[in-house]
C-alpha cells in the first residue's frame, strides 16, 4: 500500500449502458484515503451502486465506462484484465455486494465458501484455516454452527453476514460496502461498526459505504456525498452536511429518516374513514407454533400472537430469531411442527387452502430479486395475481390497474415494460409490494418489506400503508429489525429471541418501557446509543 495516494480515486467517472444515449453516471469524481469512512447516500436509481461497481470493474459488458482517472493504491486499473485485478480484489479491497441471496452459491457449505476466499490469496493448512475461518464468521456475529450450514439455512440477515465476513477474509487495506447493514438487526449492526471502527484507528482501514441509512452515515462517516440522477449534488463533512445542507433535496432525505419523526405516522387522508374503525377483534391469531428445521436450529418454540383487525402488528429481534419462519407459517407458506394458525375463523395450512383463503393473505419478501420473476416484465408480475384469483378480466382493466399500483408505490409508469434485473434494489421491492396489493388481501405479511428502501422511498412506502388501513381496514404483519420504523407504524409489538417469544404488547409500552432486558439492550443498539453487550450480537 502507498501511503502517498488515496486507496482509491475516481476521476470524472461516466457510465454508458448499450442501447441508451444519456449516461447512468456522469462526472462522478471521489476519493477514500487510508482511515477514512466515506458514506455515498441517495435514493435507489441515484447511481450509488453504479458507481461502486464500475470503481471495481464489475459492471456487465453491456456498460461503458469513461474516465479521466480509475485508481486502486494510485494505480491505473482501467485497463487491467480481470486476472490482474484478482490480485487486489481480496487483498487490498474487500466488497460487500447489496443482495445476499443472490452472491453466495447455494449448494456450497458457508465455510467453505469462506474458506475459498482465503485460500484463493493466501498459502494456509487445513487446520489453521478452518479456526481463521471461524474466527472471521464470529468477528461478524455468527455462532461457529453456521461453518456447516447452507445459506438456504440462514435469516437474510446472516447471508449479510457471511459476506461481510468473506469480504475481511484477507484483512484488506478499504472495505467498499454496499448497502452492508440493511439486512441487520441494530445490535449486530453496531458490533459490526464498532468492529470497523477499530480496524480504521489500528490498520488505516478506509470504507466506502452506499447506504440509505441516514443514521448510519450520519454516526460513523467523516464524509457523506449525495447523489440524484447519476450525479454527486452535494459532498462535504457529514456534521456540515447534516447541521447545513445546501441542497433542498439533501434536507428532504435527512427529513424522511426515521429518526426526524418523533410520533407515529398519521394517515394523510382527509374527511371520514371510508370504512369502519377496526373493532378489537382477533382476525390473525397462532397459538403454540413450533417450528424445527433438518440442521436442528429451532426456529419457533411456542410461539403465539394475536393480530386484531386493522392494526399493525411488529414482530421484532435479531436476525435467526425465528421472525420469518413465523411470518411464513402465518401466510400458509411453511407448515408447523405443532400449534395453529386461524385467519377469521379458518385454519391457515400449507397445503389445501381455499383460493379466497390464498387471497385474503398476501406476502411482501425479504429479498425482491428472488420473489420477482426475471423473465417477465414489471406489468406481468403485478397484473400476475389479478389474473390467477379472477379479479380483473379483461386486459385493457388489468393495465388500468396496474397503472393504479404503480403510482401507489411511487414507481414511474414507464418501468412496466422493465424486467426485474433493470431495476434497482428499491424499485424491486416497491414492484413486490404493489403484486401483493394488487390481490386486495385482508392480511399483508411483510418480511422486512422496506429494508431495502432508501430514507424517501421508505417514507412514502410507509405512509402508502398507513393511508391504505385507513381506507380499507387492512391488517398487518410487519417483521422488521428498523426500531425506528417499529415507532412510526406499529400498534402492537412482539419481541424474539432464539425463537422464542420474549415480550409482547402495545408498541408504546414496548419501547418506552420494556420489561424484559433483551428487549432494552435492542433499543439502546439503535444508532446513536451506548453498545450492548458483546454476548448480544450472537445468535444463539
Amino acid at each position: 500500500m502507498n501511503a502517498q495516494h488515496p486507496l482509491l480515486r475516481i476521476s470524472e467517472l461516466s457510465v454508458y449502458y448499450r442501447g441508451h444515449d444519456e449516461p447512468s453516471i456522469e462526472q462522478v469524481s471521489l476519493e477514500v484515503g487510508a482511515g477514512e469512512f466515506v458514506s455515498v447516500v441517495g435514493e435507489s436509481g441515484s447511481g450509488k451502486s453504479t458507481t461502486v461497481h464500475a470503481a471495481l470493474r464489475l459492471l456487465p459488458s453491456s456498460a461503458r465506462v469513461q474516465a479521466v482517472a480509475l485508481e486502486l493504491d494510485g494505480r491505473d486499473i482501467s485497463t487491467w484484465s480481470d486476472r490482474r485485478l484478482s490480485r487486489l480484489r481480496g487483498p487490498f479491497v474487500g466488497f460487500v455486494p447489496q443482495d445476499p441471496g443472490t452472491s453466495l452459491n447455494p449448494v456450497k457449505r458457508v465455510g467453505a465458501q469462506v474458506l475459498d476466499a482465503l485460500r484463493l490469496h493466501r498459502r494456509v493448512e487445513s487446520g489453521p484455516a478452518r479456526a481463521l475461518a471461524l474466527a472471521k464468521l464470529e468477528l461478524a456475529g455468527l455462532p461457529a454452527r453456521v461453518f456447516e450450514q447452507y445459506p438456504h439455512e440462514l435469516s437474510g440477515g446472516m447471508k449479510q453476514r457471511v459476506l461481510i465476513a468473506i469480504a475481511l477474509a484477507n484483512d484488506p487495506a478499504l472495505l467498499v460496502a454496499d448497502e452492508p447493514t440493511s439486512a441487520l438487526d441494530v445490535t449486530v449492526q453496531k458490533h459490526i461498526l464498532d468492529h470497523l471502527a477499530s480496524l480504521r484507528e489500528e490498520l488505516g482501514l478506509g470504507i466506502l459505504l452506499v447506504t440509505h441509512d441516514l443514521d448510519v452515515a450520519g454516526e460513523r462517516s467523516d464524509r457523506m456525498i449525495v447523489m440524484r440522477d447519476g450525479r454527486i449534488i452535494e459532498t462535504g463533512s457529514t456534521r456540515t452536511i447534516f447541521e447545513n445542507a445546501r441542497e433542498e433535496y439533501t434536507r428532504s432525505l435527512l427529513a424522511a429518516a426515521p429518526s426526524a419523526h418523533r410520533g407515529r405516522l398519521e394517515p394523510s387522508v382527509r374527511g371520514p374513514r371510508p370504512v369502519p374503525a377496526p373493532a378489537e377483534e382477533v382476525l390473525l391469531s397462532l397459538r403454540a407454533i413450533s417450528k424445527r428445521f433438518s440442521s436442528g436450529v429451532r426456529a419457533a418454540d411456542s410461539v403465539s400472537l394475536d393480530i386484531t383487525t386493522g392494526s399493525t402488528h411488529a414482530l421484532v429481534g435479531e436476525s435467526g430469531a425465528g421472525k420469518s419462519t413465523v411470518a411464513r407459517i402465518a401466510a400458509g407458506l411453511t407448515a408447523p411442527d405443532g400449534g395453529s394458525v386461524v385467519l377469521g375463523g379458518d385454519a391457515v395450512t400449507s397445503a389445501r387452502r381455499s383460493r379466497d383463503l390464498r387471497r385474503q393473505i398476501q406476502f411482501v419478501y425479504q429479498n425482491p430479486y428472488s420473489s420477482l420473476d426475471p423473465r417477465f416484465e414489471v406489468e406481468r408480475i403485478i397484473a400476475e395475481p389479478l389474473v390467477n384469483f379472477g379479479l380483473v378480466g379483461d386486459r385493457a382493466g388489468r393495465r388500468e390497474r396496474v397503472t393504479e399500483l404503480l403510482e401507489a408505490v411511487a414507481l414511474p409508469d414507464d418501468l412496466r415494460r422493465r424486467k426485474p434485473a433493470e431495476l434497482s434494489g428499491g424499485q424491486r421491492q416497491r414492484v413486490a409490494i404493489a403484486r401483493a396489493l394488487a390481490a386486495r388481501p385482508r392480511v399483508l405479511v411483510l418480511d422486512e418489506a422496506v429494508s431495502a428502501l432508501d430514507v424517501s422511498v421508505q417514507a412514502q412506502i410507509l405512509q402508502l400503508l398507513v393511508d391504505l388501513q385507513y381506507r380499507n381496514g387492512l391488517t398487518y404483519l410487519f417483521i422488521t429489525h428498523d426500531l425506528g420504523v417499529v415507532r412510526l407504524i406499529a400498534d402492537d409489538v412482539t419481541v424474539m429471541r432464539a425463537g422464542q417469544v420474549v415480550e409482547s404488547g402495545p408498541a408504546t409500552q414496548i419501547l418506552k418501557n420494556p420489561e424484559h432486558d433483551y428487549t432494552r439492550r435492542l433499543l439502546s443498539a439503535v444508532p446513536g446509543t451506548p453498545v450492548p453487550d458483546e454476548d448480544l450480537v450472537r445468535v444463539m
